[in-house]
This record gives structure tokens, sequence and C-alpha cells, in this order.
């Protein structure tokens, strides 16, 4: 095939062979073996399509490929099952070609299909050879390099030959496979797509360092809700933290000895698809475990890949005393493995409120402010928080405290450049509970920092449910990874 063309580039100037489509006829030693040898080349074309189009008609047909005006032409008939519809349907396609009566405007159109065919052909056999996978075991072994220097050549030759011609056949070819991916077509097949990824997703984890970068922190976000149609707004809050860039993965803890393997892989899929009905991108992670609280030990624990484990660990708040001594000790578990948490405690009655405005109590910048500053900046560039206003709140005790306080905060504001303002209030011997309630008892949502884990974390934990008690929907984040924060947000 390749002494083709330099033969003809030898013997004959591209003005001739432009001009002339039978020039090789002219330059053989016996011009009439051409004819005889295009006529052979032609009916054998011919009759190959003949027996073979219609029956790929009636498989694209029956595999719901094909559009469904054209399920007709999967029909067969006889003990054989002939594709007779779909020989009619390739009879009248070679009539309309061969009534156009001027093979030059056909044939650029039958070659860039062809060429088309072989570039994707090459791309697909270079991508299974880089690769590597197990599966790909051609007898004929070609190294990658040349099967994508081949695609480069398809390509390259197509626009040689007809730039307009080229640019809709690839058009056309984008247009069947963003048909094939909506029609969501279970195939029988793999997809050399997924080993592209995980062979991105490799080299990712690599190169991945495992100390934290300031700069390029995300929260990376493991959700304890159970079965999520229960705590649906743990999920919805994580994911509008996420915004779809940071890692997301909503997780369960099932009873230990009731639950088989067999049934966690259909309720991990029915989360699945739950999640995506909802417009929710992300993992899910179930674990069998003797109670949820050493479940979640485990998962924090073990949940991960390489550099790359969850950050932050949202979950609900407890509300039940006889469960209150596991819940601390699980909590400062996570403070111990470097794990921030938010606590979510949800208020029924407002819920998320019209997402308008979101206070931030503010206890200082390189504690749980800087985090909270973080995550109310992520909220608030979402979508459905978009119209929020952000309000960092600080007691102070005296109005010399607070022209002091607001000079700090403005600058702490301004240079994060979060779009947030800020509000001083003195207390005037009022306890914090009752200025707390008082300030933030319109607001849609409320951070508040969360003490360290301590001796008396219990004690404290209980407290701090009476002194919230009544608030809007509240989240208690306790800052954990070795993390400047003031960094990230400064």
């Amino acid at each position: 095939y390749m002494t083709i063309p330099i033969l003809l580039v030898v013997r004959a100037t591209p003005e001739q062979l432009v001009a002339d489509p039978l020039i090789m006829r002219r330059m053989a030693v016996w011009g009439d073996a051409i004819l005889v040898g295009v006529w052979g080349a032609t009916l054998s074309s011919a009759v190959g399509s003949i027996l073979g189009a219609p029956r790929v008609l009636q498989a694209l047909a029956r595999d719901r490929v094909l559009p469904g005006a054209f399920r007709f032409l999967g029909s067969g008939s006889g003990p054989e099952d002939q594709p007779r519809a779909g020989t009619a349907a390739t009879l009248a396609v070679a009539l309309v070609t061969v009534m156009l009566g001027n093979l030059d405007v056909v044939a650029p159109i039958l070659t860039m299909f062809f060429l088309a065919t072989y570039g994707v052909l090459n791309v697909t056999a270079g991508l299974e050879r880089f690769l590597g996978n197990p599966s790909f075991r051609p007898r004929f072994r070609v190294h990658w390099i040349w099967s994508l220097a081949g695609a480069t050549g398809c390509v390259g030759v197509m626009f040689l030959i007809n730039s307009g011609a080229t640019i809709a056949a690839l058009l056309i070819v984008g247009a069947i496979y963003l048909w094939l991916e909506r029609s969501e077509i279970q195939s029988a097949w793999g997809d050399v797509r997924s080993g592209v990824w995980l062979n991105v997703m490799r080299v990712g984890l690599l190169r991945i360092r495992s100390e934290p970068d300031v700069k390029n922190w995300r929260p990376h976000l493991l959700v304890l809700s159970g079965a999520p149609t229960r705590r649906w707004h743990l999920v919805e809050f994580a994911s509008e933290l996420a915004h779809n860039r940071g890692l997301l993965t909503v997780s369960s803890i099932l009873p230990e000895e009731s639950v088989t393997a067999n049934r966690i892989e259909r309720m991990t899929a029915t989360i699945n698809e739950f999640l995506v009905r909802n417009g929710v991108r992300g993992l899910v992670r179930l674990v069998r475990a003797p109670t949820p609280f050493r479940g979640a030990r485990r998962l924090v624990e073990a949940y991960g890949l390489g550099a790359l484990v969850p950050n932050t660990l949202v979950l609900g708040a407890s509300e039940r005393e006889e469960h209150r001594s596991e819940y601390c000790e699980m909590i400062a578990y996570f403070h111990r493995a470097r794990r921030n948490v938010i606590v979510v405690r949800w208020n029924d009655s407002s819920g998320f409120g019209r997402r308008r405005r979101i206070d931030v109590w503010w206890g200082g910048l390189n504690r749980n402010g800087g985090l909270m500053l973080i995550l109310a900046y992520l909220l608030r560039t979402s979508l459905p928080w978009r119209a929020a206003d952000v309000v960092v709140k600080m007691a102070v005790p005296s109005e010399e405290a607070a022209a002091v306080a607001r000079r700090n905060l403005d600058r702490i504001i301004g240079t994060s450049r979060t779009g947030a303002r800020s509000e001083i209030l003195v207390r005037h011997d009022r306890d914090f509970a009752d200025l707390l309630r008082e300030s933030s008892s319109d607001a849609d949502l409320v951070f508040l920092g969360l003490a360290e884990p301590g001796e008396r974390f219990e004690e404290y934990y209980a407290s701090l449910q009476g002194r919230t008690a009544g608030l809007p929907t509240t989240a208690f984040v306790l800052a954990a990874e070795d993390l400047a924060f003031g960094e990230v947000i400064c």
C-alpha cells in the first residue's frame, strides 16, 4: 500500500494526479489490468457490503443503538433470521448513491468515514496497549506509539483531502458519541475510558504529597449520614460545601451480624442511584460494625487511598443522653486522627430557612475561626446559597474593646476577600448564650466553634446543647487538621 503513493509521486505531477483519475492505467505495462483490478475490487466490496451491512443494521437496531424510528431494521425473516428490512435499507442507500451519477461526489464522503473508522480504531488500540489492560491480548502486537501515529496520520490525510468534509465527519462522529452517551446503553463489552481514568488516578495519587498544601486545600468530606433519606440535610450540606470539586463520600454503619456482603452491594447501588437522582456527585461507603460509633472509628481509620483521605467529617448532633458518652469519645477520636469535624444540629421547623444569612461566631483566626470562614465562603459561592449574606460576629465585654476588635476583624475579612461583613456585639454583662439567641435567631445557618476534646468534654458538650437550644440550624466546627487555616483564608 505504501509503495503506490510513492510510485505515483515519482511518475506523475500533482496536477496530473488531480486531473486524471485513471493515471495508473497510463503508467502500467498493461493498462487494462488496472480496469480489471478496479472491477474486481468494486464487485468484492459490493458483495461484502450486501452480505454484511444488513446484518450490522439488524444488530444495531436490536441493541437499541439506532434511534427508535429505525427499530424496524432489527426484524428478521425465516428460520435463518434473514435481515430483509436491513437489506432493503442497504439497497435504497446504494441506489441513491448511484443515482447521483458522479462518483467524485461520493468518494470523498466514503473516504472520510473509512479514515475516521481507522483513526478511532488506532486510538483505541494505542490506548489499550499504553494502559496495558490484561484483557487486551492481540496476536498481532503493535507498539502504542505506532497506533497513535496511525491515528494522527488518518486525521492529517483527511484534512489534506478535504478539510470541510473532515470537519463534517468529525462532527458526525462526535454526535454519534453524544447520542450513545445519552442513550445509556448497557454494553456487554469493556470501556477503554475506565482504563484511562484509572491510569490518571494512579499517576495523581502517586504525585500527591502526604503533607497538606495550604493553598490547594479544600474539604474532602466524609458524611456519616446513615440512610441518606433520613438525614438528607447532611448530604445536602456537604454537597454544597464540596461544589462537585472536593471528594464527597456518603457513609453508613450497618449491623455486623445481620447484613451480608450481597446486601451491602445492593444497598450501595441503591444509594448511588438515589444520589444521582438528586444531583449529588459522590461516593458511597457502607461498613459493618457492632455499633455505629465503633463503625465510624473503623471507617475513619481505614477509608482512603494513599494521601487522599477525607479531611473533614460531617455528622449529626446526638440528642440522646444515653449515647452522649460514646458520641463524645468518637469526636475525640476524630480529633486525635487529625480530621476536622462539623456537627450539624438540625432545626426541624426552620431547616436551612431561605438560605439568605449565615452567622459565623468568631473566636480567633488560628483556631476554628479560619475553618468556619472558609466553610461559610464555600456555602455562599454554591448555587443554593448564592444570595446569602455572611456575617462574622464577635462578642466583646466593652465599647473600648469593640473598637479594637472591629478594626482587627475588618482587616482579616478584607484580606480574606470572602465578601463577608463584620458585626461587633457588646455583651454589657449579658450571658453569651442569651446574646447568641438574640442575635442569631433570624439567621438561616449558624457556625459555632467547638472546643478541643479534653477530660470534661462530655460535660462541655451537654452544656453546649443547653446553651444553643432554640437556635436555627447550627454547625459546630472543630478544626483538627495540622494546617494553618488562617493562611488558607488569607
